[in-house]
Formats: C-alpha cells, sequence, structure tokens
C-alpha cells in the first residue's frame, strides 16, 4: 500500500462517496461520469484489497476497513484542501495563518500598534515580530521564512519586490529645561551642544552627519548607542541632544519630558521601505496583509 503507487485524487472520490452514500450523488457532487467513480472505486479496492463499500439498496455502505481509513485520512485531506484554497481565495476571518514580519525596534514600536488593531477582528492571525541582519532579509524572503520585511531603503535583487511606506523627517529631541528648548533651534545652537548617536555599528556617521558634513560643519558625538529608547532616557537627564525621526520620537515624547525641535538643516528624510518576494506576491493571504500593513504606515 506504498503511497506514491496511489493516485491522490482517488481520495477526494473516496472522502466524497462515503459522504453521499451513492455513486450517483457522488459523481453528480464531483462532476463527472458515474462509470469514471466506479472505476476510480475500483482502484481502490485493488489498493487496499478490500471492498471499501457494499450496496445496500440504494446506499453505499462503507466497510470497517473504510471507516477506519476515513478517520485517518479526513484530517489531512482536509489540511491539504485548506492549503490548495489558500491559492485561490483568502479569508481572514475563518482561517488560520500566522506571518512573519522583519522588524527593527523602532518600527516595532510605529508599525505593530496600529497593525494589531487592524487585526483585532481577526482572531485566528497571528503575528510573529524578528530582526533579521538586513544581509540575510532577501534570503529569508526567499526561503519563506519572512512574508515581511520593513526597512530602510536597501540595496535589492529584482526577484524582491519593494515600495515606499513613510517617508519620516527627523527631528531633534531634548529635554524641556535644557538651556535651547522652546527656542528656534539654530545651527550654532545645534554645534554647541553634545549629542547621541544611535547606529547599530560602532562607528561611522549617522544619516544626519552626512548633511552636516556637505554643509561644512561637524557636530560633537558625546554617547554612541544601540536604541533610541536608551538614548532618549539618557537626554531626559543631561542636556545632551538626540537627532531621531520624528514619528517614534512622538510617540516617546508623550510619556516623557521631552521636547522635539525642527533641526537647523534640511536634513534628509528616512524613507522606510515594505519589502517582499516576488515569487509569493500573489498568494492572496501575503496580498491581503500587504494591503492591511500599507494602511498603517
Amino acid at each position: 500500500m506504498a503511497l506514491n503507487r496511489l493516485d491522490l485524487n482517488l481520495l477526494h472520490v473516496f472522502d466524497t462517496i462515503y459522504r453521499e452514500g451513492s455513486l450517483t450523488r457522488a459523481a453528480k457532487a464531483l462532476h463527472l461520469t458515474q462509470p469514471a467513480v466506479s472505476h476510480s472505486l475500483s482502484r481502490l479496492r485493488d489498493h487496499f484489497d478490500d471492498p471499501l463499500f457494499t450496496r445496500q439498496g440504494n446506499q453505499m455502505i462503507p466497510t470497517p476497513l473504510a471507516r477506519r481509513f476515513l478517520e485517518s485520512m479526513r484530517p489531512g485531506l482536509t489540511q491539504i484542501q485548506s492549503a490548495v484554497n489558500q491559492f485561490h481565495a483568502f479569508d481572514p476571518a475563518n482561517q488560520r495563518k500566522t506571518y512573519s514580519l522583519g522588524l527593527r525596534d523602532v518600527l516595532e514600536s510605529t508599525f505593530l500598534p496600529q497593525l494589531m488593531q487592524r487585526l483585532d477582528a481577526y482572531p485566528e492571525l497571528e503575528i510573529v515580530s524578528r530582526r533579521i541582519a538586513r544581509r540575510e532579509m532577501e534570503t529569508q524572503l526567499a526561503a519563506g521564512k519572512l512574508d515581511f520585511a520593513v526597512d530602510v531603503l536597501l540595496p535589492v535583487s529584482s526577484q524582491t519586490g519593494h515600495e515606499l511606506m513613510r517617508r519620516d523627517r527627523l527631528v531633534v529631541l531634548a529635554r524641556k529645561d535644557h538651556p535651547i528648548a522652546g527656542d528656534r533651534l539654530t545651527m550654532e545652537g545645534y554645534l554647541s551642544a553634545r549629542h547621541v548617536l544611535v547606529s547599530s555599528r560602532t562607528e561611522g556617521p549617522g544619516i544626519e552627519d552626512f548633511e552636516l558634513s556637505r554643509l561644512g560643519v561637524h557636530r560633537n558625538i558625546r554617547l554612541r548607542c544601540q536604541h533610541y529608547f536608551a538614548a532618549c532616557r539618557v537626554v531626559e537627564g543631561t542636556d545632551l541632544l538626540l537627532t531621531m525621526p520624528e514619528t517614534y520620537a512622538r510617540i516617546i515624547a508623550e510619556n516623557s519630558s521631552l521636547v522635539l525641535m525642527d533641526p537647523p538643516a534640511d536634513l534628509p528624510s528616512l524613507d522606510v521601505h515594505l519589502y517582499w518576494h516576488k515569487a509569493y506576491e500573489k498568494e492572496p493571504a501575503l496580498v491581503w496583509l500587504r494591503e492591511q500593513l500599507r494602511s498603517v504606515s
């Protein structure tokens, strides 16, 4: 009874005969002729060396072996059917699905609250947020281990689709009683202060420093750390300034003594992109989530 010698289409015929209790009704449900259904049943009988169904009047009664087989087979058949259906339609209200998203810590704070509010009506859906190295993003997307990634603009191959989700301008944060807080921040005041730079790299300039360098000026970096939340805690208790994306800055400022100021120069914005692998871009479940992600950008 090796599986490789069994046509899996016959299992669907078997299940339909069992459910309908009649070759005629099974043929109608399967959109096949009755001889075709009879031929399929004959093949199944040969494979299992069992009649599987016996006729009693107009009814096809399953044998004990058929009953045992159905109990074992039907859950798997249902899972296969569900998997096939997901390629043709996706009903977020009734289908269970786990999505894997690549998000860095700042983007978790700005995207996940809104996204989960939208998904609150779909209790069968689960989101797994993962931080991955940028050099691994395309490999993870191609392998299907990651459904989407949200990050700054990165160089990617033609197999990776991406689109702009948000253009986040940079703002400057300072403690509320900072000597320059409340005034229009001048370049002189900005450069005279000491600064926090948030970066996962241990050296090198931030994106704001490239523009400052182009203007022929440099700022005094007092602290370099990995996370904006930690940087904000430092800024609350010192005279250091922090330049960071506005969306996350406003979230933090709501529950802190920090104030936001416009930078003294036209600094580049932080462009946030959505990434996916083109091999999967037409799968209904992924098309649906992509629309949800666009709506919270």
